[in-house]
């Protein structure tokens, strides 16, 4: 395991290609931010302590590094914006590096990813833990997660939620077999903890209970398109994703809890935290705000109403009560 977590071939080039072309700070600044429920720390110097706060470049990781920036400065630390860096890996090995000290990471991509396990541990407390305790070999710190899960679902558009009444994953086994229709990209449909598991989890076997004429593929981003549509009754989504909300799809519980945990929660590095263990204090003030429900909507007014996503972290936190306006 020791190899394995060490920089890869690969991750070290990534490293070496952003520090060597100069990672510059996120050009996005984020608006200024008066005390709230996050309040100065205390006994911090008057000079500012410095942070470095990261995130990967999707929407999602956007707006929750945003959320960090205005909150860390709030309490009193010049903060670098490191957000908006091009991939997971490298955003790993900045924090491992203690070149950014804090990132909002999920616990199933530690796992499954950073740490090569080949199964999740089920359960997201669980998960969590599992992580927190082998990650803290690394040198870093995993605070208190979010109620926010990340992971995979299943997904229908309003209609058919009405017309079949299903509200949980294990219900599709009491369905006829033409209602067991699928949209999935290739990934999901072929690997070995996607489609055929699920069902398998459920008790449906694919084949015979699902035939493969039922089974639609499509590129992720079409299809919640192509479920909102009708052209299948489930489609395979990110439980998160703002288009959700967008074309008013209903995600089905996952009671057999077959997905993997991809709860978020503040990782710090060691060294960083060890200087500066208020910062976990502040970010567990934000943790339990962080639902799915909450990212859903934050990512819609980002993806679906073009929101800026330093603004629409700002707008959420003082609707929140975390900060206030100066």
């Amino acid at each position: 395991m020791k190899n394995k977590l060490k920089l890869t071939a690969l991750g070290a080039a990534a490293l070496l290609g952003l520090t060597g072309c100069g990672l510059s700070p996120s050009t996005g600044t984020v608006p200024p931010s008066a005390p709230g429920e996050i309040q100065p720390i205390p006994g911090l110097s008057e000079e500012k302590p410095k942070v470095t706060v990261t995130s990967k470049s999707f929407t999602e990781q956007l707006i929750v590094g945003k959320i960090a920036v205005i909150a860390l400065q709030t309490a009193g630390f010049d903060v670098t914006d490191l957000t908006n860096v091009p991939g997971s890996q490298p955003a790993r090995e900045l924090l491992v590096s203690n070149a950014a000290n804090m990132v909002w990471e999920y616990t199933g991509t530690a796992w499954l990813t950073y740490l090569g396990h080949e199964e999740p541990v089920p359960g997201a407390e669980a998960q969590w833990k599992a992580v927190r305790d082998e990650d803290a070999k690394n040198g870093l710190y995993w605070g208190a997660p979010a109620p926010l899960n990340n992971t995979y679902a299943m997904a229908m558009n309003e209609e058919t939620a009405k017309e079949l009444g299903v509200t949980k994953l294990s219900q599709l086994k009491d369905l006829d077999k033409s209602e067991l229709t699928f949209c999935v990209d290739p990934e999901f449909n072929s690997r070995r903890d996607g489609l055929t598991p699920m069902l398998e989890a459920i008790g449906l076997k694919r084949g015979s209970d699902v035939p493969e004429s039922n089974v639609g593929l499509y590129d992720v981003g079409a299809i919640y398109s192509a479920t909102a549509d009708g052209a299948c009754n489930f489609g395979e989504v990110f439980t998160t994703d703002g288009r959700i909300k967008a074309l008013n799809l209903t995600v089905l519980e996952d009671d057999v809890e077959y997905f993997p945990s991809y709860n978020m929660a503040p990782v710090i590095n060691g060294e960083f935290y060890e200087q500066y263990p208020q910062v976990a204090d502040v970010m567990a003030q934000i943790a339990p705000l962080l639902t799915d429900e909450v990212l859903m909507d934050l990512n819609y007014q980002v993806d679906v109403e073009g929101g800026e996503p330093a603004d629409v972290a700002f707008a959420w936190m003082v609707q929140e009560g975390l900060v206030t306006e100066p």
